[in-house]
């Protein structure tokens, strides 16, 4: 198909727009502020029982994102497979959208007396949004030629920012004066938030799946669709293994991903419970991020182009280190808000450029994407699974969320040495042509 078409651009672009509002509300401000204010045991410390166990909410928070995950993980190869088989990429990217939409919607009812039903609820609309995202991601390099991958990622992760931060002000106001909306029930605020988050998604999505192609639909089609999705994989797999950069990539991919989704869905629960910061507070924080990474996407964009992909990512990965060790020394609200500011400079910057990293590294002119794409995704989501489970262990373990910090610190580091030995392309280029001269 015809590439860096304007309006299917802007329409994938839009997808961003329709599911980063999960990621806002439901994972990172409002519903774990709200979570930790309802997961509470009769006595009102932050200790549940669930199915008979008595867990941190923190903790049982933790625990629900990395099974989740895990979950994504093992659905997402075989799903990506069959999508690439049958030619039907669009329609898995629907059901895994309309799923962890409608969840959100269902939290609208999560109180304490549903606490069950609100922690499957919260555990399938990550299910949800995780799976949409690889069918997302794997557009990229059908609509676009290589030499805008950076640039339309970017602007991508920036309307995500931006359409999130807008439905943020509406709940947040709603939070802050119920009364102007004639609420009077304390928890109704934040039940409206999930709602309108789904309703949102699924609004907005309809931009992307009027207009994005629905994937390669006049391939030759026979045979049973799981067995030919096994055997798509298996020869997606073949051709991973003799791409070496890409191969090293997806390993740092893995281990500096750990730890930057960890802080993404831990920080806000950090704030409550290790700072005891209020709940407005929090909020207006991660809207503030939200704000400060329409910058950080647009700048890791133009440092990549400057001095390449990989080197851009190496000091994303650095600055991610200091992050760490000053948020274990953390304990004024000033100093939380000054590194919340700092991690919203380099997430979505990150985020953004490892996507596109990942598009130029793969070979050019596929007609699987969706499959190459998972191998991408069901890394994250691995690295999700692992970083989530060993934050929450730790302070299973030892008591302390700043030691989990710590242990995220680790990861970083090993991340960084891991992307070291990978040429950053801008460099490698330069010295090509410097011996050919």
């Amino acid at each position: 198909m015809k590439k860096n078409v304007p309006s299917i651009i802007n329409a994938w672009c839009m997808y961003d727009w329709a599911n980063s509002v999960h990621a806002l509300v439901i994972v990172s401000s409002i519903f774990p502020v709200y979570f930790s204010a309802t997961a509470l045991s009769a006595s009102g410390t932050p200790e549940v029982n669930f199915f008979g166990a008595q867990i941190k909410s923190s903790v049982l928070f933790s625990y629900t994102v990395s099974v989740s995950f895990l979950i994504t993980a093992l659905l997402i190869p075989i799903c990506t497979a069959i999508a690439d088989f049958t030619g039907k990429k669009k329609r898995f990217m629907q059901f895994f959208c309309y799923t962890g939409a409608l969840s959100c919607m269902l939290l609208y009812f999560f109180t304490k007396e549903t606490m069950l039903s609100g922690v499957f609820l919260f555990g399938l609309s990550l299910i949800g949004w995780s799976g949409s995202i690889v069918f997302y991601d794997s557009y990229l390099p059908e609509i676009a030629t290589e030499d805008r991958f950076d640039q339309y990622s970017a602007r991508g992760f920036s309307l995500g920012y931006l359409g999130s931060v807008l439905l943020l002000l509406f709940n947040l106001s709603m939070i802050l004066a119920p009364q102007f909306y004639g609420i009077t029930q304390k928890s109704l605020p934040a039940r409206i938030s999930f709602f309108t988050v789904g309703l949102w998604w699924i609004l907005f999505a309809q931009i992307p799946f009027y207009y994005l192609p629905s994937g390669n639909a006049d391939k030759e089609k026979s045979g049973n669709w799981i067995f030919h999705g096994f055997k798509e994989l298996k020869k997606v797999y073949g051709r991973l293994r003799e791409q070496p950069y890409l191969a090293k990539f997806l390993s740092a991919f893995f281990i500096y991903t750990m730890g930057l989704r960890t802080v993404m869905y831990v920080a806000t629960i950090f704030g409550a419970n290790e700072l005891k910061l209020p709940s407005q507070s929090l909020i207006i924080t991660v809207l503030l991020i939200q704000l400060v990474g329409i910058a950080g996407s647009y700048t890791f964009a133009w440092l990549s182009g400057k001095i390449g992909n990989i080197y851009a990512l190496m000091i994303g990965v650095a600055i991610w280190i200091g992050i760490c060790t000053g948020a274990y020394y953390t304990t004024e609200a000033m100093e939380f808000y000054v590194i919340a500011c700092t991690v919203g400079m380099v997430m979505g910057g990150i985020q953004s450029l490892s996507r596109s990293t990942y598009s130029k590294l793969i070979p050019e002119n596929i007609t699987d994407t969706a499959s190459y794409f998972s191998f991408y995704d069901v890394t994250e989501k691995l690295a999700i699974v692992i970083g989530t489970f060993i934050y929450g262990t730790v302070e299973h373990i030892t008591g302390s969320m700043r030691n989990s910090i710590l242990a995220l610190l680790i990861i970083f580091v090993i991340g960084l040495l891991l992307l070291y030995r990978i040429p950053s392309r801008k460099v490698y280029s330069f010295e090509l042509d410097r011996n050919k001269n």
